[in-house]
């Protein structure tokens, strides 16, 4: 009697697509990392915008002999609340650019590597796929950032806005739409900004990783997350600091330039090359330990929602 076999069913391959790599874990740590920076470093911000606004022109502008000076300065003339100027758009922005940033990367990178988190890309993929990152999240918000600037430029007895949505109602009604995306030029050109960073900082951990011959995904300790995230960002702001400059001299109420080039050409002409540079001492001061305490939050928040998230699955 001939036995009759089942035929075998080949295991169906589920097509990974980039919708099915979004995953909100990224979305809700990135967030907590932006906001968690944002909130104790503040201070450093406002003194950083201020001293890339000035240019030595302005004299109803306050000078400031570095960062102790200007630190107390604006203490003692505006008090606590002077040091957090411009906060709640800052913590708005920073927490959706992050949340944002970090979820487009990720899913992007997924994406790529076609649902296996531990398959390798090159610097160069990790390149393009932060700059598109960067791109999309930047449109989103460069609004906040204006807002932002605006309120940290906000002197004693100067004062044209009453929070942020006031300022957010003011800038439509003097510049329209156009107004929510002053400083959108140099700003694309500062996608570069986080390119780089993100590229170093990924290269960095898979070097480790098969240094150590770990897994890609393999969480590792504090020291490691806060060594690379000081380093790409270390590098990146060398490189990509003068957009900032030109970006935040755009977004100034107090002064007007015709443009880009025209913001270009009046602080090479008064200033020379060290005006691309204002402010570069405090901006290190303050983003590196800003993105060290972003990533450090980032990947262990992400590590734990996605351990979680996980394990509701399983069960």
């Amino acid at each position: 009697m001939t036995s009759i076999t089942k035929p075998q069913h080949q295991p169906i391959t589920q097509k990974v697509t980039l919708f099915s790599q979004v995953k909100l874990e990224h979305l809700v740590a990135g967030i907590s990392g932006g906001v968690t920076s944002t909130l104790i470093l503040h201070p450093l911000d406002v003194i950083k915008i201020r001293f890339a606004v000035n240019d030595g022109r302005l004299q109803t502008i306050p000078k400031y002999n570095g960062i102790i000076n200007a630190f107390t300065k604006i203490y003692r003339q505006e008090g606590f609340r002077g040091l957090y100027q411009g906060v709640t758009p800052n913590v708005w922005g920073a927490g959706a650019s992050w949340g944002l940033y970090f979820m487009f990367y990720n899913s992007l990178k997924n994406w790529f590597k076609e649902g296996n988190a531990n398959t390798n890309l090159g610097a160069s993929t990790h390149l393009m796929l932060a700059s598109g990152s960067g791109l999309i999240t930047l449109f989103i918000t460069n609004p906040l950032w204006v807002a932002k600037t605006r309120l940290c430029l906000q002197y004693s007895g100067q004062r044209n806005y009453n929070g942020m949505v006031d300022c957010f109602v003011k800038i439509y009604k003097a510049d329209g739409v156009k107004g929510y995306y002053k400083g959108i030029l140099p700003g694309i050109f500062g996608v570069s900004h986080g390119a780089v960073q993100f590229m170093v900082y990924e290269e960095m951990k898979k070097d480790y990783c098969q240094y150590y011959s770990q897994p890609l995904t393999t969480k590792l300790g504090t020291l490691e997350y806060l060594t690379f995230a000081a380093i790409s960002k270390l590098i990146a702001a060398a490189t990509t600091y003068p957009y900032q400059v030109i970006r935040a001299r755009l977004q100034n109420q107090h002064y007007s330039y015709n443009g880009v080039v025209d913001c270009v050409r009046q602080t090479w002409g008064y200033e020379g090359w060290r005006g691309f540079y204002k402010g570069l001492g405090t901006n290190l001061v303050r983003v590196t330990p800003a993105t060290m305490i972003t990533f450090v939050t980032y990947e262990n928040v992400s590590h734990w929602l996605l351990k979680y998230s996980e394990q509701k699955l399983v069960n």
